[in-house]
Parts: C-alpha cells; structure tokens; sequence
C-alpha cells in the first residue's frame, strides 16, 4: 500500500528531467529504478541506506544499481506526502557530482516558489 505519491519535478517549460533520465536507462536499469521507486512510494522517509540517503538541504537520493551500472535519482519530500523526483544521473565516481546536487536544489527551491 502506498504511503507517499512519487511525482515528476516538471521544469517552466514542462520538462521533466528526472522522467527523461529514467526513459534513458537500460530495460533492466529502468525495471530495477521503477522497483526502487515502488519501494520509495511505501517507504517514504522510513526508506534508509543502501536505497535511500540523505544528501544536503533536504535534498536525497534514490540508489540503484544493476550489475556494474549504479543510477541515482535525486528528491524531495513535500506537504501531502509528495515525493518529486527532480533529476538523475549515471553515477561514476565515489562522490555525488556537484552539479547534480546544485540541480536539485535549484528544482527544490522552483517548485515551492511555484506549489506554496
């Protein structure tokens, strides 16, 4: 049963960045996101590591990996048990890029501008 609605961060201009990441993963990468988000959707902010970790500013991300491949989808939790996923990306090093994070929070800081 889910506890928490999973949604997609959708850019001024109707972009959903993080739903276009997800459509370019692999078939088996996608089904195992998908799954994770599933898990995401019960679990909510119970959801802890390997699967879920807190990053910064409220800002967390979803982890998966499928054999070699490890893919993260950075949120956010909001009023109304909202999740919004905002962006994601191929992870290839041991630290979260920078980049990817400043992202998020620029995504996090337009959407309660714009839903508050």
């Amino acid at each position: 049963m889910k506890s928490f609605s999973v949604i997609f961060y959708e850019t001024p201009n109707g972009e959903q960045p993080a739903k276009l990441f997800l459509n370019e993963l692999s078939e088996k990468q996608r089904a195992k996101t998908i799954r994770d988000l599933k898990l995401l959707e019960t679990c909510g902010n119970k959801l802890r590591e390997p699967t879920s970790k807190f990053l910064e500013s409220g800002i967390y991300e979803l982890r998966t990996k499928q054999g070699s491949n490890i893919s993260r989808i950075l949120y956010f939790f909001f009023v109304g048990k909202r999740i919004v996923l905002t962006n994601g990306f191929v992870k290839k090093s041991m630290k979260t890029p920078r980049n990817a994070i400043e992202l998020a929070l620029k995504y996090k800081q337009d959407y309660i501008e714009r839903y508050t």
